[in-house]
């Protein structure tokens, strides 16, 4: 397989359908370990969900430590030190497949990802050695604590001090986080401090055993209510001058770097939840029967299921892309002779934006199936006796979870700016090309009558209307665009849309060359009724960022070009997405 584009360049650059990691393409040992995770989400997460919500002493532990047994707890650390060191794809199907686990799945994620990665990521070797062994099997459980009462989207504002004793023998640890998963009953803190009067934080990893750490109660939740929350004090906390983690005044970039990698297993496991949801949509809808029929048969119910599996489908789509895009980058920089490890850690670090992109598209998906999944559900949607209580509930903290969405918006763009100011990406040429278009006649196309080439044109186009955007915004606001944050976004919302309807379009390209036109009717159905909508979801963003600045004739010309690169022909999306949904009802459950 060829090496992935740099993160970014997705809007610059076409990317060959041969070169994209598809589901279809999933091997039977990666397909045992999902299958795995179900199981034990079958056996002893689902039967035990109202315990679990109750926070029955000792239960969430034990299900940890069974999950471990099992290797679920060691999926991503090396094999030396007791886990499969699987890929980065594996792992993110791995998420998935225990996303739908309500709060199992969030504590499980807070150990093997927040609170696992950093020390197999920037640990040393004796700290690797001592601690992933016992983290793979789950005799440690762990956690991270960064945000505090006074710190959230800005973690290095942190007040955590670490003040190092005269023989340099030892730290002693004092403030106070909060937030934190797993708090209650953890054995391993990954905490952030600022050592001394040090500008930027440093990490350390604390055990439980060193004394000085209280705990404030449980938290009480809108949802996840299962999950461990709690404040964290350390009060004199004495913690070993080896248990630094990486280098003093690094605990910023290993936050940053370990929230990376939390924002796209995050959208892992929305993915996961969602599939879960829309299956239990379309069950209760093939067996709920109003007017002498069942609902799923009347069109209002098809058109939410249909736009369920297209929205899933979607975001499957890009979750993948990306992961593979990840895996290619980290073999890239292996080949090259860099450590594995830190390969893996360049690899998350270069696909950040799509990250971020992910992590808003993954939890703003799941919000709309569980919100529609009550619907479907009807008055037993709101009773908490019918599942669709905890999935709408437990949804709820996705958009806050590893930045907010707002903060992970801004960040798409900023993330892209900066790397074209760094000249790592060429966005300056396109931009100005795309504004010479402008001025140019336009083309009305060559009639290419050929699969997907209507397709390909809306893709380029699509770029060209956020290159004039953004190209015109940058132009404009100079260096006042950091505070327009609503343009920010508006241009964020264009890129989301960029990437997720191109991962489409990339997939059933794929899949059409596998197994044929007809064999994937309804894969092509879902992605044009994606494109239709995404060319008017991207039209409305892009007017409300140019009104922002743009006047005037140079006003004028840009809403025809936006007009011009958001068209596209009619489709008949209620058949269109109709087919889609019959394809689930037929199969009673999600299975694109």
């Amino acid at each position: 397989m060829s090496k992935a584009l740099k993160g970014g360049e997705f809007l610059i650059a076409d990317t060959d359908f041969q070169n994209v990691f598809i589901p279809e393409e999933w091997g039977e040992e990666q397909k045992m370990m999902a299958q795995t995770c179900k199981d034990f989400l079958a056996a002893e997460v689902f039967p035990n969900l109202d315990r679990i919500d109750k926070q029955e002493e000792g239960l969430m532990p034990s299900l940890l430590t069974k999950a471990g047994e099992l290797g679920l707890l060691g999926v991503s650390i090396p094999e030396q030190y007791g886990g499969f060191g699987a890929n980065f794809n594996t792992s993110l199907l791995v998420n998935e497949a225990t996303g739908g686990g309500h709060s199992f799945a969030v504590s499980l994620a807070a150990h093997t990802g927040i609170g696992t990665l950093p020390i197999m990521y920037y640990g040393n070797a004796a700290q690797k050695e001592k601690y992933l062994p016992k983290l793979a099997t789950g005799e440690l459980k762990a956690c991270y604590c960064l945000t505090e009462p006074g710190s959230g989207s800005d973690a290095n504002s942190g007040k955590t001090q670490a003040i190092p004793s005269a023989d340099k023998k030892f730290y002693t640890l004092n403030g106070q986080k909060m937030w934190i998963t797993n708090g209650g009953f953890a054995d391993i803190f990954v905490v952030f401090a600022k050592i001394e009067n040090d500008e930027t934080l440093s990490a350390f990893i604390v055990e439980k055993g060193y004394g000085g750490i209280t705990l404030n109660p449980e938290e009480h939740k809108m949802g996840i209510k299962g999950s461990s929350t709690r404040q964290v004090f350390f009060n004199d906390c004495k913690v070993p001058a080896e248990n630094l983690l990486g280098e003093r005044e690094g605990g910023f970039k290993i936050a940053l770097n370990i929230l990376n990698i939390g924002r796209i297993k995050l959208a892992g496991a929305t993915l996961g939840a969602a599939k879960k949801v829309v299956s239990q949509g379309v069950i209760y809808a093939n067996e709920r029967s109003q007017f002498g029929r069942s609902i799923a048969k009347y069109g209002a119910i098809k058109h939410k299921i249909g736009e369920q599996a297209i929205r899933v489908f979607a975001l499957e789509t890009a979750l993948y892309r990306c992961g593979q895009a990840i895996d290619a980058w980290t073999d890239k920089l292996v080949a090259e002779g860099m450590d594995h490890e830190k390969a893996k850690l360049k690899g998350v670090e270069q696909f950040a934006i799509e990250a971020a992109i992910l992590k808003v598209y993954g939890s703003e998906t799941l919000d709309f199936v569980v919100d529609e999944g009550v619907q479907i559900y009807g008055g037993m949607g709101f009773s908490a006796d019918a599942p669709m209580d905890r999935s709408y509930r437990d949804s709820r903290i996705n958009r806050i979870f590893e930045g907010t969405n707002e903060i992970n918006r801004m960040l798409t763009v900023d993330m892209m700016l900066k790397r074209a100011m760094k000249g790592e990406l060429d966005l300056m040429g396109p931009a100005m090309n795309v504004a010479k278009e402008l001025m140019s006649v336009p083309d009305f196309g060559d009639g290419d009558t050929a699969l997907f080439a209507a397709e390909k044109k809306y893709l380029k186009n699509f770029k060209k209307a956020v290159l004039m955007t953004a190209g015109s915004a940058v132009q404009k606001l100079m260096q006042t665009l950091s505070k327009e944050q609503e343009v920010i976004m508006n241009i964020s919302d264009m890129l989301i849309d960029i990437y997720v309807a191109e991962s489409m379009l990339l997939r059933v390209q794929k899949m059409v060359a596998q197994k044929g036109e007809a064999a994937c009717s309804v894969y092509i159905d879902a992605m044009r009724v994606f494109f239709f909508d995404a060319a008017d979801r991207i039209n409305v963003a892009g007017k409300n960022a140019l009104c922002s600045f743009a006047e005037g004739d140079e006003a004028r010309m840009m809403f025809m070009g936006l007009k011009r690169f958001t068209k596209v022909d009619p489709i008949n999306t209620k058949d269109t997405r109709r087919r889609v949904a019959q394809l689930l009802i037929d199969e009673n459950k999600y299975c694109l």
